[in-house]
């Protein structure tokens, strides 16, 4: 169902502040937040699982050294700026 509500400010701060808390949508937030006042109950929060990054390594083949790469842009980039020296300059 859909309709229009007016919320207090502090009712709509307390609604924002679970949100960014449960990382859940407004009218996720409001829903449960609505449930729990008709039961009675405090609203549960539902324990999401962390977010874990998974290393991998990074070795690359033998011979080649990932810090010479800036060395590679390096001189890229001043060929670049040499080339654009020895244009001739438009009039």
């Amino acid at each position: 169902m859909r309709t229009t509500v007016t919320l207090d400010r502090d009712v709509e701060r307390m609604l924002r502040d679970v949100m960014h808390g449960t990382r859940r949508s407004f009218k996720e937030t409001l829903n449960a937040a609505l449930r729990a006042g008709l039961r009675g109950k405090p609203p549960t929060v539902a324990r999401r699982t962390r977010f874990v990054v998974k290393a991998k390594s990074m070795a690359s083949r033998p011979g080649i050294d990932p810090a010479s790469f800036n060395h590679l842009a390096d001189d890229l980039e001043v060929d670049v700026v040499a080339a654009r020296l020895q244009r001739p300059k438009r009039a």
